[in-house]
């Protein structure tokens, strides 16, 4: 059952929708803003608790975004996630601070090398529940695969995923994958079919993909790529963002008409 799921992306203390792909690390001069909201992140929080659109994730694209992200998670307390600069350090302190779970990413791979080591710490600061830990894979394409993308999709590491050698190795440490296409993050130019398609034969966990989405029609798209294993996040493309190939509403529909099926 594909379901919608809200995002809140923070960069520099405000929502914002960003072409992933120019994101850096140095340079802000690189940066391609689709939207930024006159509205403060506890508007999209309260928004999505109105409408009981569980499982959304709060993401902090760099510094300046940790008063943002508390101040969303204390307006709807474990009714989201949040990522960005998740360690063993404050991972159960962002539990404390009212997610539901915490998204781990870049830190997973120091020097661009998975750590299994690392893994285990913030699980272990988690109290070894895995219930609360999300693996962020998002990921670039090259050489017709997919290996994980770091520091704001950046840096290209060796880690592909696959089934055997990726997926299967860290499914028994955490709840559930969120992977964005970085390729196609942002650009309202279609999904990336293949990448949905494996993740539904790969993965056995509950997994939301983002990138490229651009209209309602890819809700019904990702659930019959992935039998209704993958849901969907939809970002620039949504009326909320300033889009207007989706109508947030349609998405509320959406998931009200999955849960009578």
């Amino acid at each position: 059952m594909t379901r919608f799921r809200p995002c809140i992306d923070l960069h520099a203390g405000s929502v914002k929708q960003i072409v992933g792909g120019t994101l850096s690390t140095t340079l802000d001069s690189s940066l391609k803003t689709n939207f930024t909201s006159e509205h403060p992140s506890t508007y999209y929080a309260n928004l999505y608790k109105k409408h009981d659109l569980t499982g959304a994730h709060v993401i902090m694209l760099g510094p300046g975004n940790e008063e943002a992200a508390q101040e969303a998670l204390a307006a709807w307390k474990g009714g989201m996630q949040v990522g960005g600069g998740i360690t063993e350090k404050n991972a159960a302190e962002w539990i404390a601070r009212g997610a539901d779970k915490v998204i781990i990413t870049s830190y997973l791979f120091p020097d661009s090398v998975f750590s299994l080591e690392r893994l285990q710490a913030v699980l272990h600061a988690l109290d070894n529940d895995k219930q609360k830990l999300v693996i962020d894979l998002s990921c670039r394409r090259k050489d017709g695969k997919w290996f994980v993308a770091t520091n704001k999709w950046q840096t290209m590491t060796d880690f592909e995923l696959s089934q055997v050698e990726s997926i299967k190795l860290l499914e028994p440490h955490c709840s559930e994958f969120l992977i964005h296409a970085a390729d196609v993050e942002g650009l309202q130019r279609g999904i990336d079919h293949e990448l949905v398609s494996k993740l539904a034969e790969w993965c056995s966990l509950p997994v939301t993909y983002a990138g490229g989405g651009r209209s309602i029609e890819d809700l019904g798209l990702v659930e019959e790529l992935s039998k209704g294993a993958i849901d969907l996040t939809i970002g620039s493309a949504l009326d909320i963002f300033g889009g207007s190939g989706v109508k947030f509403e349609d998405c509320v529909e959406w998931n009200k008409a999955q849960w009578t099926k």
